[in-house]
């Protein structure tokens, strides 16, 4: 038993915040830091799909609103779309490796 209520799994919006604050508590530990909030986040997630997408959804995110104003900006979708593009991999730059592994480990234990 899990302690949860049947037929409730995780939320994918409580494990970004897990993650994002527990990365942010845990910055000095390099390798750990990350690994540890991947894996609380994944097991908040209550999945491996929901924690991969606790881990993309930030990017995804970053990526559309880069379109959204890049395009009511300049009035050109194109330019929106490299923007977009831009910030989705950036965004994916940040996302070290411990923490996309934890978040795998999380959800597969959850």
């Amino acid at each position: 038993m899990s302690g949860r209520p049947a037929g409730r799994k995780g939320s994918i919006g409580a494990a970004v915040v897990w993650m994002f604050v527990i990365s942010l508590l845990l910055f000095w530990l390099p390798l750990f830091g990350p690994l540890i909030a991947g894996f609380v986040g994944g097991k908040k997630a209550g999945g491996v799909g929901a924690a991969l997408g606790a881990v993309l959804l930030p990017a995804v995110l970053l990526a559309l609103l880069f379109f959204a104003l890049g395009t009511a900006l300049t009035f050109m979708p194109l330019i929106g779309a490299v923007l977009a593009a831009g910030g989705f991999f950036a965004a994916m730059g940040f996302i070290s490796a411990p923490l996309f592994i934890g978040a795998l480990l999380g959800g597969a234990m959850a």
